[in-house]
């Protein structure tokens, strides 16, 4: 039996095949890209001073009390809407009952001992007209009537205090507003300054931020500044409404609170970058250094690593990695990797790499 090989005719079929392949075919894979263009942009936006902080509701209070007992009752959670004068908390008065009690039975005992002491030194004083008692026992009945008199009014001013200490035992809301904080649950005791609930008035935000001592003094009320909102890159105007003059106890630092305009996009909590305009003064570097912009749009994420097309002197794409420094919206500040001026591209017509042919539009 005779065996055919047949392995050079399919070597040669291979090698015919890839002859006759379309030659447009592999110039196609060569054509170069085409891209478009710009140049860094530079500004001097970020020499200005800037501050970082976060908003903060401008009417903020803590619900506490000034008698220490079990809470009874707590008719609020974290998230609800309370109005002003709505009872939030009740804590256990029977001290308090007891000695509004004592309060009483002291009044009383003053109440009787002022109306003897009363009737007494009247009739003395008729005795007295009549020459017939002497100065000193009329002296004697008034000072015994001023003494019963004065402790009539210790026992009112000791009710007085238990009263207001049995208001305490039910706590309403000051202000109306969202609880954000709630430090203690129904059956807890609570201790006179401990607070029970946070409320914060709802629509009303300020940002506040820490200024440094080169800065706080050209700072003053009503001076419009720019707020970053950071949760939705959105730019805002607002305006300084307190400068505080002391650092005391800031780190060495200055609070500054800014008014902002009121969004249901806004919550307290949220951090914001506030430009203001004015260019930081002191120290040994007066003149800042233009800072190099680029588009959001034309960066290249690759883990970790930020990068920009550039385009090389053999018109290849050539990905130039760089170091972000603050965003400025729709812009990005590019600390190191790109100059001034210099070109990189912003759009192509196909995929970019390291090496690939490029054509500028």
């Amino acid at each position: 039996m005779k065996k055919h090989i047949y392995l050079p005719l399919i070597l040669g079929s291979a090698v015919l095949g890839s002859c006759s392949s379309d030659p447009k075919e592999i110039a196609d894979n060569s054509k170069p890209i085409h891209v478009t263009l710009s140049n860094s942009g530079v500004t001097d936006a970020l020499g200005f001073a800037g501050a970082s902080g976060k908003l903060v509701a401008k009417n903020s209070v803590n619900i506490s009390t000034r008698v220490m007992g079990h809470i009874t009752s707590l008719r609020a959670d974290v998230g609800d809407f309370v109005r002003a004068g709505e009872g939030l908390v009740s804590i256990s008065s029977t001290d308090i009952q007891a000695k509004g009690g004592q309060a009483n039975a002291q009044i009383a005992q003053a109440q009787a001992n002022y109306n003897i002491a009363a009737k007494d030194y009247q009739r003395f004083q008729n005795l007295y007209n009549n020459e017939s008692a002497s100065q000193k026992e009329l002296d004697d009945m008034r000072a015994r009537y001023e003494m019963a008199k004065a402790g009539l009014d210790a026992a009112g001013m000791m009710k007085s205090e238990v009263n207001a200490q049995g208001r305490y035992t039910n706590i309403s809301a000051p202000i109306s507003g969202v609880v954000t904080a709630k430090y203690a649950s129904q059956g807890d005791m609570a201790s006179p300054g401990m607070p029970i609930l946070t409320i914060e008035s709802s629509g009303n935000l300020q940002a506040q931020v820490l200024v440094s001592e080169q800065d706080i003094t050209l700072i003053k009320s009503g001076m419009p500044v720019k707020v970053l909102m950071k949760s939705t890159n959105k730019e805002v105007v607002g305006n300084v409404a307190e400068v505080s003059l002391s650092a005391t106890n800031t780190g060495g630092q200055y609070l500054v609170k800014i008014n902002v305009p009121q969004s249901r996009d806004y919550l307290p909590g949220m951090y914001v970058n506030v430009q203001f305009p004015f260019k930081r003064s002191g120290g040994v570097n007066q003149d800042f250094q233009q800072s190099v912009t680029v588009p959001k749009s034309a960066l290249v994420e690759n883990g970790q690593l930020t990068g920009v097309y550039t385009v090389s002197s053999a018109n290849t794409a050539m990905l130039r990695w760089v170091k972000t420094g603050k965003d400025m919206g729709d812009q990005v500040e590019i600390l190191s990797g790109l100059n001034a001026k210099e070109p990189y591209i912003v759009s192509a017509s196909g995929k970019l790499f390291n090496g690939a042919k490029v054509t500028t539009k």
